[in-house]
């Protein structure tokens, strides 16, 4: 199989909110007025965000996935998409399913395929998404990581950590239940990107930013950019995580022993959740809890944004806590 044969079987399809699609040197865009177009590009590398073994279906859905989770941190709407991908070999067995998983979720959201590039070489998925954000009045509606103001809320939306826990598993590190392992395996590799949430938000929320090399992490992002700083409540943060409600710690059970202390690090700095996490100022709180209903997403506040700069962990009582947590890096 060639590769135009390979773009012809899998990835070419007509065109309809694009001008134009798959099959020329550029895709054109036509953007509604009063639009701006929301862009992002995510790149998955085989062995560093994905093991081999992954189910190429949910492989092709998670590479979606993690590109509009960044449109909903935005506030866009999914528009389109450009694929560039590198395969070992034009395998059947494997682009059939990957395909599959990559357009069905492409079509939930009404994201279409638009171009991009195939060639061969070490397995690698580059997504860049398009999306749109109203401008009324002159004014962006886009949510933006510098707009988290003092006296703010801190919300996260679904839950955190689990998918921590099943890398934890894969690298053989903990044992868990069979049920418990293939619920957090869900959410590693086939993780719910909050486009719904997102657009409910827009002109609720006053900061986003999705999260997906851990919590803390990319709160840090939102807390440079703003100004400001942040008191997280950890025992609010640790209920984040949906695999403790059905442990239970301790060797007798799991084999492993699950100690308070891991359970706060995979929510706090586990990475690869990609929820959002958003200020809205207390005024709004009816809202916020509109907008959860409204997209049919938990959303869970864990703290506030205070004028001091920092990041400062508390427990139920106010107890303050030492950071021990850092977010992932690439190149750290």
């Amino acid at each position: 199989m060639g590769e135009f044969d390979l773009i012809e079987r899998y990835f070419k399809r007509p065109a309809k909110r694009a001008a134009l699609g798959v099959g020329d040197d550029c895709a054109l865009l036509q953007p509604r007025p009063g639009t701006q177009l929301a862009i992002s590009s995510d790149m998955l590398v085989e062995g560093r965000h994905f093991l081999s073994t992954v189910d190429p279906f949910k492989l092709g859905h998670k590479a979606l996935a993690v590109n509009l989770s960044d449109l909903a941190a935005c506030g866009a709407q999914p528009l389109a998409f450009t694929l560039a991908l590198a395969l070992p070999q034009a395998d059947d067995a494997w682009l059939a399913p990957f395909s599959r998983g990559l357009l069905a979720l492409a079509d939930l959201h009404g994201c279409e395929l638009i171009g991009g590039d195939t060639t061969q070489g070490p397995l690698n998925i580059c997504i860049t998404v398009f999306g749109e954000v109203p401008v009324v009045q002159g004014r962006s509606q886009a949510l933006l990581r510098s707009g988290a103001q003092a006296g703010d809320d801190l919300y996260v939306s679904g839950t955190v950590g689990d998918a921590r826990l099943a890398l934890e598993v894969f690298r053989g590190t903990l044992s868990v239940p069979e049920s418990v392992f293939e619920t957090a395996r869900s959410r590693l590799e086939a993780p719910t990107p909050r486009v719904a949430l997102g657009l409910a938000l827009r002109g609720i929320a006053t900061a986003a930013i999705d999260v997906s090399d851990g919590l803390l992490g990319d709160l840090g992002h939102v807390l440079k950019q703003s100004g400001v700083g942040a008191t997280v409540n950890t025992d609010s943060a640790i209920t984040l995580i949906a695999a403790r409600a059905h442990c239970t710690c301790g060797t007798g059970q799991f084999g492993t022993e699950i100690l308070p202390d891991q359970w706060l690090a995979w929510a706090l700095a586990g990475g690869d959740d990609y929820e959002l996490l958003f200020t809205a100022p207390p005024s709004a709180r009816t809202l916020v809890a509109l907008a959860a209903q409204i997209s049919q997403t938990r959303v869970t506040c864990i703290g506030q944004i205070e004028a001091t700069p920092g990041l400062r962990l508390v427990d139920d009582q106010a107890k303050p806590l030492a950071n021990r947590w850092h977010a992932f890096d690439h190149f750290a």
